[in-house]
């Protein structure tokens, strides 16, 4: 027995919930930017993935008009850094609803180190920063999708395994429904099957 919803004939706030609470975990980019005078600011949106690889592009998603779209709009650069279970405390209260013209690296107590391509900083802890120019933005109803090509990688060596970024060491935080949020616990190895090598039934 399922309980069946129109989102048409729902507040738009219960279908944010329905949504949010279902489409879990979500990834977060860690969001830093810095304004046409110079403010830096800083935001975690779990409305976020990987739109391309050839070019690369990632994409995150701002509800409303936050300082990161207006920041992104004015100077075309943003870093998406790894939000790591470390720093789940400053990450959350990077979320708050400062005024604008308030740093959240500053408000909050967040180390920054500077970018290499790009004039927004990074956060000097996270274990990744993916250094962006803005390719494109999509408004959809209340939201704006914005596309960055990443045009930089800094991968910190502690959670690099043979080059590669290894998840037990990374330690992303997702974000789930309500209040929720996840570390990555179970991971489990599960290779593609290819058709070639798919047992056919006798």
């Amino acid at each position: 027995m399922r309980t069946e919803y129109n989102p048409a004939q729902l507040d738009p706030m219960v279908v944010y919930r329905l949504l949010t609470a279902t489409v879990v975990p979500r990834p977060i980019a860690w969001v830093s930017t810095v304004s046409a005078d110079g403010t830096d600011n800083l935001a975690p949106h779990s409305f976020f993935t990987v739109s391309s690889v050839a070019p690369p592009i990632v994409q995150f998603t701002s509800i409303g008009r936050k300082d990161s779209l207006r920041n992104v709009e004015a100077t075309g650069q943003f870093v998406v850094n790894l939000a790591p279970e470390s720093l789940v405390d400053e990450v959350n209260k990077t979320a708050t609803d400062f005024p604008e013209g308030v740093s959240e690296f500053d408000a909050v107590g967040v180390e920054r180190e500077a970018g290499v391509r790009v004039k927004a900083p990074r956060v000097a802890r996270s274990p990744v920063a993916l250094e962006c120019e803005l390719h494109s933005t999509l408004g959809l109803g209340n939201a704006t999708v914005v596309f960055g090509r990443v045009v930089h990688l800094a991968v910190d060596e502690t959670v690099l395994d043979n080059g590669h970024p290894e998840i037990t060491r990374l330690r992303p935080l997702a974000r789930l429904g309500k209040d929720e949020w996840s570390t990555i616990g179970e991971v489990l190895d599960l290779r593609r099957i290819r058709y070639a090598d798919w047992d056919q039934p006798s």
